[in-house]
């Protein structure tokens, strides 16, 4: 049997419930025989009890109650009218019909039996007595009828005595059959307990030996995978419970696999648009125009001016390399702007107004290097440079909502603008440009400094947002959380 529930199904949750269901079921069995059993012999036991407590009551009336009534009526204290004798032989007569209903057993049937027929001789000579009282017949006589009336109480007291015993007979038998019961109750447990313990340790030991079995190979399967052995698969275990985990384990370990190469195809664009933003940023075009400045500057003998660009071309050179680190302060974010916007200032003096407005308490958060000044250059030689006359640029860092966790970027200029087709035609390039970086024109600074924010802080920026309209200048922004730490 126990080899049947293990086999019934592989499924664990219904070899458990078949297991301890079927012993549930053996406990049941002890239960259920003691009730009946238990009941058979408490209905019994009542019965026997009840009859012997009437038997008594009825031979106490009949042996000592009804004489004694009788006898006050013979002594002239009392007579037949007031008397209560024959109500005493009813109570007899009730009592009796009671018991032989409570009686499946014949001999003691036969003898209420009697008891009645007694019982009816009894009533007879009460009526005679009456009607020789009545006759007026002597005291003598009346005696010598009472007496005969006592030797049948006398046989009737008999009857019941002896009804009496064979009830407590009874009584003994019964209480023989309940030994004899609890003794095969008992019996039968041990072997229920028994039976029980078999099935419980049976099925404790299969199903615990091909649990440890399954979890080992997971174990294993997980270790190589830590060990950095992707390839590795674990095999499906034999309980249905846990076949999906195993076959989640395994698909788990195919898209890690594949992620990692992903990951490692995505760090390869990542880097090479990491070279050509930073190329984007310092063009052979912008080298050369900034030396040029400074060397007509000297030619000039500005002096001052040369100090002045020199030091802020040295260090804008010196944040945008950042000794390696990608991270970098707010402040010092916003000083390689400075830097790039005061070369640009004494190259384009006449055409370029500029002003840059920070909070203060957004100077000590950590941000990507290099995400505004390609900003910058795009409002400079997109916008102003096309406009007719000055153009003003303004470059403001603030917190863009009460609670102060994220940092608005924002770069605007008054200068040509987008045309409606042309900043639909930017922000589609910014979206799909990531699939192929080689076909981006002008905006490739855009979409360089939007790719990175996308994927350095994920769903918590939206990357570059553009706003514009033709003539009338563009302004272009982006939101970062407030972070401390890289």
């Amino acid at each position: 049997m126990p080899e049947i529930l293990l086999k019934s199904g592989k499924s664990l949750k219904k070899i458990l419930r078949n297991s301890y269901g079927f012993v549930i079921f053996l406990m049941f069995i002890p239960t259920i025989y003691s009730i009946i059993v238990l009941n058979i012999h408490t209905r019994r036991y009542d019965k026997i009890i009840s009859n012997v407590s009437s038997a008594n009551n009825i031979n106490l009336i009949a042996k000592e109650e009804i004489p004694d009534e009788l006898w006050d009526i013979v002594c002239g204290r009392n007579d037949f009218v007031r008397g209560r004798q024959y109500f005493m032989i009813a109570e007899i007569v009730s009592g009796i019909q009671e018991m032989k209903r409570n009686l499946p057993d014949s001999i003691n049937q036969e003898k209420l039996e009697l008891a009645l027929r007694t019982c009816k001789t009894l009533s007879k000579n009460i009526k005679k007595l009456e009607e020789q009282m009545k006759n007026g017949s002597s005291v003598k006589e009346n005696e010598i009828f009472l007496d005969d009336i006592r030797t049948i109480t006398v046989l009737f007291s008999e009857i019941m005595q002896d009804f009496i015993m064979t009830e407590i007979k009874i009584a003994s038998e019964t209480n023989i059959s309940i030994k004899k019961s609890s003794i095969v109750l008992s019996v039968l447990q041990i072997i229920i307990l028994i039976f029980s313990v078999i099935i419980s340790a049976n099925t404790f030991l299969s199903v615990s030996q091909n649990i440890n079995t399954s979890l080992l190979d997971m174990k294993n399967f997980s270790t190589k995978i830590a060990e950095g052995d992707l390839s590795a698969r674990t095999t499906e275990p034999d309980f249905e419970e846990l076949k999906p985990l195993a076959r989640n384990m395994n698909i788990m370990a195919g898209q890690i696999d594949l992620l990692i190469k992903q990951n490692i195809e995505e760090e390869k664009n990542f880097q090479k648009a990491e070279m050509k933003a930073l190329q984007a940023q310092i063009t052979p075009h912008f080298l050369y125009n900034t030396f040029d400045t400074i060397l007509w500057l000297a030619e000039e003998e500005q002096t001052d001016a040369v100090v002045k660009i020199t030091k802020a071309f040295s260090d804008f050179l010196r944040i945008s390399l950042s000794r390696g680190h990608e991270w970098i302060t707010v402040a010092q974010e916003i000083e390689h702007i400075k830097n790039y916007l005061t070369i640009q200032k004494i190259r384009y003096a006449d055409i370029l107004n500029y002003k840059i407005l920070i909070n203060e308490e957004v100077n000590n958060f950590k941000t990507l290097k290099l995400v505004l000044q390609p900003l910058v250059e795009n409002a400079i030689y997109h916008g102003i440079k096309n406009k007719r006359g000055r153009g003003n640029l303004l470059v403001s860092v603030d917190f863009s909502d009460e609670s102060k966790q994220f940092i608005r970027f924002t770069v605007q200029d008054d200068g040509a603008g987008f045309s409606k087709e042309r900043l639909e035609q930017v922000k589609k390039e910014l979206m799909e440009g990531s699939e192929n970086t080689e076909k981006l024109n002008s905006v490739y600074g855009l979409f360089n400094v939007h790719k990175k924010l996308k994927l350095y802080y994920g769903e918590k920026t939206k990357g570059i947002e553009i706003k514009s309209l033709q003539n009338e200048g563009a302004l272009i922004s982006f939101v970062i959380p407030c972070v401390m730490e890289e």
